[in-house]
């Protein structure tokens, strides 16, 4: 092969010491989020000593998958976009594609909810993801030619394993920005389409893997003057470009739950066949009451006989199952939500795990929220159009345990005996029943006597409390200051 055609096949498809350094832990990562086949032909279980590629294979065709990290990461997505995100577009309400790009940004018929959804879900697994925000390069010579065209930017989401190499470069004014990035574009079987950006130039090379060569090259002017792409982060990382996974750690529980879950069949299949020992001349069928045929001058000391097993029990196994399982929801912080039988913990604990993981969605929130608002600034720049508007997720997912606090203020309606604190507890009560206590009287929530006997009673009964006349009248609006007077003297 000529050596020029090699060295400009390499130079294309270099990729950067971060994402060679990173790769492997990338793929391990979307393999634990995947789940399915995608696991099993990745091969995450332990191989036996001695053991053939054809029992590995049979093992792992027999070990299911219990997918702690789809779980969380749902758990999570759930929470962030349970409330749809605010949008104020500002002036760009009044752009002709506004609609367009909400109902489908990607061109591919994702909204904008649906794509920021997308780009939660792979930040989480990878720790961060990309956004291109990018415009068809056709030569349009008026707006009209543009809106007849459907020329308009659109929104494309990258992953990092996608993304071979990126470089920022710090200003004079002390910000960081990208001035470099690669990837892959589209690959088809061994041809792989590999984008360059620059801040003003664009780069294209069409590479065929097979044979090692570039097919194309093309450049085009980059308009913008700068790289219309985002790094929507899960949790930043000390370095700049990475972000820090939300099932990193999961994903290591989860491959370890998967090998003794293969143990669990393992030792099941064993308990229920053991292992025969036998000599060579002796027919052994299969399955449970199976006929053994020996030779008749087979020699009594030789005879077949079972090989005892002493693994672990079962019960152990899951025992230690369980043990991981709380491991993941400890660092998940997803204990309460994600159960699905009853757990004792104390309401202090369940409340502290509680605000752990609306700090947590709240910082994936932020970042979200950040990332956004770049994206509508590139559109902004693309159409020359100023950005005024505002996006905003939500900053609270605090979660209540509405029968943890129901049973509290039962306990403390039982207990009280002041009518204003009964008339608080009663408030609250609703409040966790969903009822609008605006629509209800003073005469439903207080408590309010029906007859003059009660009446004159209860009256009397909040005058020994210490209850002044400005007070009682408060509490029950009906009353009047000649119904406090009667029964001040009936005392």
């Amino acid at each position: 092969m000529n050596t020029n055609i090699l060295e400009q096949y390499l130079a294309a498809t270099r990729a950067s010491y971060t994402y060679t350094r990173n790769y492997d832990r990338w793929n391990f990562l979307l393999e634990s989020y995947m789940g399915g086949d995608e696991y099993r032909r990745a091969g995450h279980l332990t191989r036996y000593a001695l053991e053939t590629d054809q029992e590995y294979n049979q093992r792992l065709a027999n070990t299911p998958l219990d997918n702690h990290c789809q779980s969380v990461i749902s758990v999570y997505t759930s929470f962030l976009f349970r409330s749809e995100p605010q949008r104020d577009l500002g002036v760009l309400d009044s752009w002709w594609a506004r609609d367009d790009f909400l109902q489908d940004t990607d061109m591919e018929g994702r909204d904008i909810n649906a794509l920021m959804r997308e780009a939660a879900v792979w930040s989480s697994v990878f720790g961060h993801c990309f956004l291109l925000v990018t415009k068809p390069t056709v030569l349009a010579l008026t707006l009209q030619d543009e809106v007849m065209m459907g020329m308009r930017p659109y929104v494309s989401i990258l992953t990092p394993l996608v993304v071979y190499d990126w470089q920022y470069q710090r200003t004079a004014a002390g910000r960081y920005d990208l001035v470099y990035i690669k990837y892959a574009e589209d690959i088809n079987d061994s041809v792989t389409v590999i984008r360059e950006w620059y801040p003003n130039s664009i780069k294209t090379s069409v590479t065929d893997r097979k044979h090692k060569t570039v097919i194309e090259e093309s450049e085009e002017i980059n308009g913008l003057g700068y790289i219309p792409i985002i790094t929507a982060y899960s949790r930043r990382s000390p370095i700049r470009g990475l972000g820090i996974s939300a099932i990193s750690d999961i994903a290591d529980q989860q491959r370890a739950i998967y090998n003794e879950l293969s143990e669990v069949e393992q030792s099941i299949r064993l308990d229920g066949h053991p292992s025969l020992v036998v000599t060579s001349e002796v027919k052994v069928g299969s399955g449970a009451g199976a006929i053994i045929l020996m030779p008749d001058n087979q020699d009594p000391g030789t005879k077949p006989y079972v090989l005892d097993y002493s693994g672990a029990e079962v019960s152990a196994i899951y025992q230690s199952i369980e043990n991981r399982v709380k491991m993941i929801d400890k660092m998940a912080n997803t204990g309460a939500v994600r159960g699905t039988e009853t757990r004792e913990a104390s309401g202090i604990a369940q409340e502290v795990e509680f605000q752990l993981l609306n700090a947590k969605l709240s910082e994936m929130a932020d970042n979200l929220e950040l990332a956004e608002e770049q994206l509508w600034r590139i559109v902004s720049d693309y159409i020359q159009t100023p950005w005024t508007g505002l996006i905003k997720y939500p900053d609270s997912f605090a979660i209540r345990d509405t029968q943890n606090e129901f049973g509290q203020l039962q306990i403390a309606k039982s207990t009280a005996t002041a009518p204003k604190v009964l008339a608080v507890i009663d408030q609250q009560l609703l409040e966790l029943l969903g009822a609008d206590t605006d629509a209800i009287s003073d005469q439903e929530i207080n408590h309010s006597p029906t007859t003059p006997e009660t009446q004159d009673s209860h009256i009397q009964e909040m005058i020994m409390q210490g209850y002044t006349d400005q007070d009682i009248l408060t509490l029950h609006a009906e009353l009047t200051q000649q119904d406090i007077v009667t029964a001040r003297n009936n005392i």
